[in-house]
């Protein structure tokens, strides 16, 4: 009994000095001023801390993604750049790790073929992870394999047809994977994508390199490119512009 008697009243005790210490706050103390974030406005539907990829003149920012690099070799028309088939992926010259991207792509405008054969092309995250192109009008394939897909890994959460003029955008925010110094996983890459405004990804873990076939790998890596494929059909992009996060 004198147990019971003294632990009550010390808790009782305990709450009475925490509430008392939540009512000494004023709503500056959860208030603070500093680091400001830095101000971004739109110019022409673009953040203005944007770098500029692709804007419809040239192909500075580009390579050839081959083994010697050397110039990128797709076409540029009335400000669209378009896959030359067997000409190779293209890469960006400068490396990113976590990003914002933004681009526009169109299918070709004769439709050939059907599943993967059919408006294929990707878009490569860090030069190692796909996200699928393709034309997805009436077009069946596998679900992982379509276009807003993290290829051979994860379907899209919709499928989202093209607009009325046939273009479709993808809005990207990506967080690279971490390595230690001694290149062990820390974590895994994480892909959010929004196709056409409609969330396809969210914040989804992607598991490893795209693979044709077998299993994502896990590779230690720093910075990468972005890679746009050359899967020998005409698709078209236009409009690509990134933030480095």
């Amino acid at each position: 009994m004198r147990k019971r008697f003294f632990i009550l009243p010390l808790a009782g005790c305990i709450i009475s000095l925490a509430t008392t210490a939540q009512t000494k706050f004023q709503p500056q103390d959860t208030e603070f001023y500093s680091p400001k974030p830095p101000v971004v406005t739109l110019v022409n539907h673009v953040p203005s801390d944007a770098i500029s990829l692709f804007n419809g003149t040239n192909l500075d920012q580009w390579e050839s993604d081959g083994k010697s690099g050397g110039k990128a070799d797709w076409t540029i028309n009335n400000n669209i750049l378009t896959v030359k088939p067997k000409s190779g992926n293209i890469k960006t010259k400068q490396t990113f790790e976590d990003f914002q991207l933004h681009l526009e792509w169109r299918s070709p405008e004769i439709v050939k073929g059907n599943g993967q054969g059919r408006g294929n092309s990707g878009v490569f995250l860090q030069g190692l992870y796909e996200i699928q192109v393709l034309d997805n009008q009436n077009n069946p394939t596998y679900v992982n394999g379509q276009a807003g897909s993290i290829y051979k890994q994860q379907p899209p959460l919709a499928e989202v047809q093209a607009n009325a003029d046939r273009w479709h955008t993808y809005d990207i925010i990506y967080t690279a994977p971490r390595f230690n110094k001694d290149g062990i996983l820390l974590s895994k890459g994480r892909v959010t994508i929004l196709h056409n405004g409609v969330l396809v990804q969210n914040n989804t873990q992607i598991e490893g390199t795209t693979e044709y076939i077998g299993l994502p790998k896990i590779n230690a890596h720093g910075a990468g490119p972005i890679v746009l494929q050359d899967h020998g059909d005409l698709v078209s992009f236009r409009n690509i512009w990134i933030r480095p996060l």
